[in-house]
């Protein structure tokens, strides 16, 4: 989840945290195909680590080895169109879209199509804040000055507070509250962890908040609330700042909805021809995602143990990803 408006760190930074690898022991793939460890790009958002975990498992039952890479979200596509990183298992097409189809313009990424889960991201408000707010969940609602005070904290006051993601997963927030005149600060939680124990401890005291929630995920789930309604989403209105209610600025919408895909390193056909197919061949669906997003957020379980389950009860469908 990402604007592409970030700098490209260089690729030392994009590799980030250390590596982690994974050898496996089944049995080898063709004679044909390297034997060098695949990279996987790990994030931080508990979703996309069992999305990559899962496709990690299924790649060493395969007998490849894997590599797991800590990498920011936008930043490792520079690692993608030089081959040192290999797949990234989760671009939203409601923030990483741009980027997405800026690094297959090179022909040096490849887009291996849906994982199966459709994306969500908006701003969010439990339902209690709909009283506080009358109007909502129109966004014209949010240019009320009383509205805004309803969001306010003591930092942002009279201003309202919207919660962001991590700045690195992007969004265009800053830019949509100038574009659409709104009266608020932006402020970004520094994890995904933090943000959502944000959510929960303001739901708990019936605190002020309006946030970055998505989807799939616990929390639209758990809680009653409802996504702020924006102008419709179009390529023109983050192209064209003439487009749209504010003909001087871009931004002047909400985020597109639509697929989370996998890409790769366009190379991955070649080298790994069947890593490149059982990668193409992942699905996942919302509701199986949002459940075991539970078990690692709300439940406390590992990520590691919930995958593990995850390939105990769906062998003979994992196994059609790799041919078996």
């Amino acid at each position: 989840m990402a604007a592409t408006h970030s700098t490209r760190p260089t690729l030392a930074k994009c590799l980030g945290a250390s590596v982690l690898a994974l050898v496996a022991g089944a049995a080898a793939p063709s004679a044909q195909e390297s034997t060098d460890p695949i990279r996987l790009t790990l994030h931080d958002w508990t979703g996309q680590l069992i999305t990559t975990r899962i496709m990690g498992e299924v790649l060493a039952q395969a007998g490849y080895t894997v590599e797991y890479v800590q990498a920011d979200y936008l930043a490792q596509f520079a690692g993608l169109e030089t081959g040192d990183l290999h797949v990234a298992m989760e671009m939203w097409e409601t923030t990483g879209r741009e980027a997405m189809d800026a690094a297959t313009s090179t022909g040096r990424v490849e887009n291996l199509g849906p994982t199966g889960m459709l994306a969500k991201e908006e701003w969010w408000y439990p339902a209690y804040m709909a009283e506080r707010c009358p109007g909502l969940p129109n966004w014209e609602a949010l240019k009320e000055p009383a509205c805004a005070e309803a969001f306010a904290t003591a930092e942002t006051a009279p201003k309202g507070r919207y919660l962001g993601g991590p700045v690195t997963w992007g969004g265009f927030d800053e830019e949509r509250v100038e574009a659409l005149d709104l009266p608020f600060e932006v402020i970004h939680a520094g994890t995904d962890a933090a943000l959502f124990a944000e959510l929960e401890s303001a739901i708990q005291r019936q605190a002020p908040i309006i946030l970055w929630v998505y989807a799939p995920h616990w929390a639209p789930a758990k809680y009653e609330g409802a996504w702020v309604e924006f102008p419709e989403y179009a390529a023109e209105c983050y192209n064209d700042p003439a487009w749209g209610i504010n003909a001087d600025l871009a931004y002047d919408c909400g985020k597109p909805f639509g697929d989370i895909w996998k890409v790769a390193w366009a190379g991955l056909k070649d080298k790994w021809p069947g890593a490149h197919a059982a990668v193409t061949a992942f699905r996942v669906g919302n509701d199986e995602m949002g459940a075991m997003i539970t078990e690692v957020d709300l439940n406390g379980r590992t990520v590691e143990a919930v995958v593990a389950d995850w390939m105990a009860g769906n062998e003979s469908r994992w196994k059609a990803w790799i041919g078996r």
